[in-house]
C-alpha cells in the first residue's frame, strides 16, 4: 500500500514538470508596453497569480504558499490571490495555457501566470504577455537576471523572443537517467559505471531483463503526456533539429531525427524498453521493477525517497549520447509572464515575479521540491545551497546539463509549414 502511495506521488511529480499544451485562440498580440510607475507608498494592489504549482498538493502547494506568505509580509501593499489552472485534467500543467486563454476571453486574465516555455509564442502572440524589457526596463531585467547569485547563462535566454524579454525563467529541469544500483548489481553490472550511451543503455537493459526477469529502460520522451521537450534532446544529440534554424519549417522528417527514433523503436522491439505509459512506468520504477528511466531531473527527490521506502539504492547519471558525440540536453519547465494591463498591477506583478525567482526562494525551491535552482552558484562554494548539493549526487550533473543546455524549441504559432522534403 505505501508503495503504491507513493508510486501515485511520483506520478504526480513527473507529471508537474511538464509544460501545459498550447491551443488556438484570438487574445491580443504582444506589443510594446509603457513603463510601469513605481508604486507610491502605501499604495494598496491587488494581484491574481496562476501556477500549476498550486494544482499539486504536498511540497509544491506548501513550498509556494510559504513563499505567498513571505512576500506578502515583505510587500504588505499587495495582496496576492494564487490559484491553480482552471480545468479536470490530472496534470495541471496541462490545463495551464487554455486556462489563462478561457479568462483572457472574458476579461478576466491573471495578472501573473506561469506557463510552459514551449508555449513561448502563443504566450506573447495570443496570450498578451507584456514585454519587460519595456514593463520596468532592460537595465532592470538584466540586474535582476544578475546579482549575487546570477542566472546560468542558458537559462537566462529563455524568456526571450524577438531580441525581448516576456518572462522570467522558474523553474525547468533537463532529462536524467535514473537507475536502480540493487537491480545493476544483480544483472552484474557496475553501479559506479552506468551507461552512458544510448548503446550502452540498450545492451544494460537487456542484461538486466535477461538476469533478474525484470524490465530494462524506459524513455518518457516519446508519450503524448511527456510532450516533446525530452525528445528534442534525443533527436539534437544525434545532430538533428525538429525546426529549422529560420523556424519556418518542421525537420523531424530528416535522416538525423529519424535514426533518433528508429533507435527508441529499436529498444522496444528488443524488449531493451517496456511498452509502458508514463504512470506505468514511474509506478515500476517506484516499485523497483524497471533498471533504467530517463526522466525530468526534478523528480530526483521523490525517486530517492521511493528507493528508501522499497529497499533500492537510487542512482543517477547524465542524459545519455550517440557514441563519443556528447549529449545536448534540453529543458521542460516555464516562466513567469506578467499580463496585467493595469500600470499598479504591472508593477505589482514585478514584484512578485523578482520576490519568486531570487536567491531566498530559490533556496526554498530547490531543497523542498528538487527543481534546479537556475542562479546555480548558489550550489557553489559559500551559496546557501552547497550543502544540500553535497547531499545530493545527481545536482552536479544538472548543473553542468544546465551549462551545455539548448533552450527546448518553441513552435511559431502564425508561420505555415512545410515538410523538410516539400
Amino acid at each position: 500500500m505505501r508503495t503504491t502511495r507513493l508510486a501515485a506521488a511520483l506520478t504526480g511529480a513527473a507529471a508537474l514538470l511538464l509544460a501545459g499544451c498550447g491551443v488556438g485562440g484570438s487574445a491580443p498580440q504582444g506589443a510594446s508596453t509603457s513603463r510601469a510607475p513605481e508604486l507610491a507608498p502605501g499604495q494598496q494592489v491587488a494581484i491574481t497569480f496562476e501556477s500549476y504549482n498550486f494544482g499539486q498538493a504536498g511540497a509544491w502547494t506548501d513550498t509556494f504558499t510559504a513563499l505567498i506568505d513571505q512576500f506578502h509580509a515583505e510587500h504588505p501593499n499587495i495582496t496576492v490571490t494564487a490559484q491553480k489552472p482552471q480545468g479536470t485534467s490530472a496534470n495541471p500543467a496541462a490545463d495551464a495555457v487554455s486556462s489563462v486563454q478561457t479568462q483572457a476571453a472574458t476579461g478576466n486574465a491573471p495578472d501573473v501566470a506561469q506557463l510552459g516555455f514551449s508555449d513561448l509564442g502563443f504566450t506573447v502572440h495570443q496570450l498578451g504577455a507584456k514585454p519587460l524589457d519595456d514593463l520596468v526596463g532592460a537595465e532592470t531585467v538584466a540586474a535582476h537576471l544578475g546579482g549575487e547569485h546570477p542566472y546560468a547563462p542558458a537559462a537566462a535566454a529563455l524568456g526571450i523572443l524577438d531580441g525581448s524579454t516576456y518572462g522570467i525563467p522558474f523553474v525547468l529541469s533537463t532529462p536524467m537517467l535514473y537507475f536502480n544500483a540493487l537491480l545493476f548489481t544483480a544483472a552484474g553490472l557496475d553501479p559506479a559505471d552506468p551507461p552512458s550511451t544510448w548503446a550502452e543503455v540498450q545492451a544494460a537493459a537487456e542484461r538486466i531483463r535477461a538476469a533478474t526477469g525484470r524490465e530494462g529502460a524506459y524513455v518518457d520522451c516519446v508519450t503524448t503526456v511527456a510532450k516533446d521537450w525530452c525528445l528534442q534532446s534525443i533527436i539534437r544529440s544525434n545532430g538533428g533539429r525538429v525546426l529549422s534554424e529560420d523556424r519556418t519549417r518542421l525537420t523531424y522528417d530528416e535522416p538525423a531525427a529519424v535514426e533518433a527514433v528508429r533507435m527508441l523503436q529499436d529498444m522496444v522491439t528488443s524488449g531493451a524498453m517496456p511498452k509502458y505509459t508514463q504512470q506505468q512506468a514511474v509506478e515500476a520504477f517506484a516499485r523497483g521493477e524497471l533498471g533504467m528511466l530517463l526522466e525530468s531531473s526534478s523528480v530526483e527527490g521523490m525517486f530517492r525517497k521511493g528507493a528508501a521506502g522499497a529497499g533500492w539504492e537510487l542512482g543517477a547519471a547524465a542524459t545519455p549520447s550517440f557514441g563519443d558525440t556528447p549529449a545536448v540536453p534540453t529543458n521542460s519547465g516555464a516562466a513567469l509572464f506578467v499580463l496585467a494591463d493595469d500600470p499598479a498591477k504591472q508593477r505589482a506583478a514585478w514584484e512578485l515575479v523578482a520576490f519568486l525567482t531570487s536567491d531566498v526562494a530559490y533556496t526554498l525551491i530547490a531543497q523542498n521540491i528538487g527543481y534546479l535552482p537556475l542562479r546555480s552558484d548558489l550550489v557553489g562554494e559559500g551559496g546557501a545551497l552547497q550543502e544540500w548539493a553535497a547531499q545530493n549526487s545527481s545536482v552536479r550533473i544538472n548543473v553542468d546539463q544546465l551549462g551545455r543546455m539548448e533552450p527546448w524549441v518553441s513552435m511559431p504559432v502564425t508561420t505555415t509549414y512545410r515538410s523538410a522534403t516539400a
